[in-house]
């Protein structure tokens, strides 16, 4: 666009509409992390390793101290997952981009402020998705077996990355707010309490005392419950349901979050 000024002619950036925004975000978010590999490769096999440890090391014990037909290999393969997909996202990208200058200058451009954190986000429900696919693989090479089938599968794989998804909030209101690396890298230890503060290792009821309490407000409880439905009972919606239910209220939280601390850059930019 162009406008006349006395005798000069002034051109305006002209917006490119949010689809296209979104996708110009999330398409470089994507490059980036292709070529980014080891950030994203060795937070994959540290529940895959993990997995197979548990299962060695405890399956003997857990299975021999609960009714006969528990499986602990079906029971562990959820918590796998949710340890693949948390934390990933690309907000220590973000932090560089922000250091480097590279967020001001898109600032200096009409493009929409929503689109750089969403676009972002767009590109790390693909990397989510995907890294849940190895897991659950595994899963089935090592003997577990879905009462749901294939299509429990896919849903058990989405609601994985529906957490994953949800929880990218948390280290992006680090980034935002604070510019640092390092603080970023430690978002990961907000995970800690949602991780070993429920059911990751035994079944709900054999929780006692203040880490049952505890237990029954935390959301990987019910993530977790949903879940292992899907792999030992089947079509069990109301557990499907609460899981869905508990990655969309810390989906709420996180993204509240995250988007505030944009506005405040924005505001500072």
């Amino acid at each position: 666009m162009s406008t006349s000024a006395g005798t000069g002619t002034v051109t305006l950036a002209r917006r490119a509409g949010f689809a296209r925004d979104l996708s110009s975000v999330a398409l470089r978010a994507l490059r980036l992390t292709a070529r980014d590999k080891e950030s994203v490769i060795p937070g994959l096999f540290i529940p895959l390793f993990f997995l197979v440890v548990n299962i060695g090391s405890l399956q003997s014990f857990v299975e021999g101290n609960l009714p006969p037909g528990f499986d602990f290999k079906g029971f562990q393969l959820p918590v796998s997952v949710i340890f693949a997909v948390t934390g990933v996202s690309r907000a220590g990208s973000l932090v560089i981009d922000i250091q480097d200058g590279y967020l001001d200058r898109l600032l200096l451009t009409p493009v929409n402020r929503v689109t750089l954190l969403l676009g972002l986000m767009v590109a790390d429900l693909v990397v989510v998705t995907v890294l849940g696919v190895p897991v659950v693989i595994l899963g089935l090479l090592i003997g577990v077996s879905f009462e749901t089938g294939l299509v429990g599968m896919i849903v058990f794989i989405l609601i994985g990355t529906a957490w994953g998804v949800a929880f990218t909030g948390f280290p992006y209101a680090i980034a935002l707010t604070t510019g640092n690396p390092i603080a970023v890298n430690n978002a990961f230890l907000l995970f800690f309490p949602f991780a070993f503060l429920t059911t990751a290792y035994v079944p709900q009821g054999q929780l006692t005392g203040w880490l049952a309490a505890v237990a029954d407000w935390n959301p990987v409880t019910y993530l977790l419950a949903g879940m292992r439905a899907l792999v030992l009972e089947g079509w069990d919606w109301t557990a499907i349901g609460r899981a869905f239910l508990a990655a969309v209220l810390v989906g709420v939280v996180s993204f509240y979050l995250a988007f505030a601390s944009l506005r405040g850059r924005v505001r500072k930019g």
